[in-house]
């Protein structure tokens, strides 16, 4: 791509909009490893604002194309001449007996806790990291002294801005509206919506600069309670082993010491009523890791899996998982692919009808 067409992906106002928020700051970018994200590097790179920090955390349940796209992104960020992506990993305890988010669910057979509307798996596996990499610690097994950008920022009097890629859709602009613009550590900005992309402007951005190859999956790790019901079926298509993973932790949690499953009230326990495949009853408690649909359930009953939870592999199988994915995303969710023509079903209704006929 030429110097004028990278140009062309911002106008000089947004140009200018960007380089007045950011230039002279100590600019950290929280590199999430999706599509905004990646496209928020892009636009940073066409105002010519060099972060000085980029980091990324891996919960040790990111999905294989995500972990990838890292890699990649850092040959891209060499050829830059910008500093390489800085994995961050939360180091349990010796004594928890795990050592990631998944292992955490699983000892402890409970679902993430956005299961429950509640964000601490992202506090504690994803900002707790970052942040530590930056301020450093004193003890325990994630011991490290601070970055260097920290004791400058902490020296010459320098708030670090932080860097988020919430774009302009609705959902990314209701959280960022719910977050403060600092905390007593960091100042926040989106660049994303500073220049008011939403996510198809994202995913021109990154084919027109870096290449339709480089626009990334969805990145979430592979058992989110915010996963839709395209994105289980992508799961059952490209990684069948992580989802059944993934079934394997929410049985856990909902048969386990934890489980306020009443079998006595429902006439059957959970596993029974899910195995047979029947109308899952309702609840006031966490239905499942769906929270409102339990994933093992789902999976049954647009047979997914056997009997046994274990995800069909045929080729037959297979092709239907991909259908429904491609059918069953909205919109904007559609981008979040890597090229591939787009199969959809006329509307949603039919394609809701077709997931639960098979």
């Amino acid at each position: 791509m030429s110097p004028g067409e990278a140009d062309a992906l911002l106008s000089p106002a947004q140009i200018d909009a960007l380089r007045n928020l950011y230039t002279g700051r100590l600019v950290v970018v929280c590199f999430g490893a999706g599509v905004d994200s990646t496209a928020m590097l892009v636009a940073l790179r066409v105002a010519g604002i060099r972060p000085d920090v980029i980091t990324f955390a891996d919960t040790g349940g990111e999905k294989p194309e995500t972990l990838a796209h890292v890699d990649v992104m850092n040959q891209v960020l060499m050829d830059w001449g910008w500093p390489a992506i800085d994995v961050c990993r939360k180091v349990p305890m010796s004594a928890t007996g795990y050592l990631d988010l998944y292992g955490n669910c699983i000892k402890n057979e409970t679902l993430p806790s956005l299961a429950f509307g509640m964000k601490s798996c992202s506090i504690k596996w994803k900002q707790g990291p970052q942040d530590q990499f930056l301020k450093g610690a004193m003890r325990g097994p994630n011991a490290r002294p601070p970055h260097p950008l920290w004791e400058r920022s902490r020296n010459d009097g320098q708030r670090i801005l932080k860097l988020i890629g919430y774009d302009c859709g609705r959902a990314d602009v209701r959280r960022s509206k719910s977050l403060k613009p600092a905390d007593a550590d960091f100042d926040y900005s989106y660049p994303l919506q500073v220049i008011g992309w939403a996510r198809p402007d994202c995913v021109h951005a990154i084919t027109s600069m870096l290449g339709a190859n480089l626009v990334p999956v969805k990145s979430a790790c592979f058992f989110c309670p915010a996963s839709k019901h395209w994105e289980l079926y992508w799961l059952a298509a490209h990684h069948p082993a992580l989802l059944e993973l993934a079934l394997e932790l929410e049985r856990a949690a909902l048969t386990g010491k934890h489980s306020r499953f009443d079998a006595v009230e429902f006439g059957a326990s959970w596993d029974d009523i899910v195995r047979g495949a029947d109308r899952f009853p309702s609840t006031t408690t966490t239905v499942g890791l769906g929270r409102s649909f339990a994933w093992n359930q789902w999976a049954r009953v647009n047979n997914v899996t056997n009997d046994e939870f274990i995800v069909h592999r045929s080729p037959e199988a297979v092709a239907r998982f991909v259908l429904m994915s491609q059918s069953l995303r909205s919109p904007d969710n559609a981008y979040d692919a890597r090229g591939g023509k787009v199969v959809q079903i006329h509307n949603e209704a039919n394609a809701k009808q077709l997931e639960l006929s098979w």
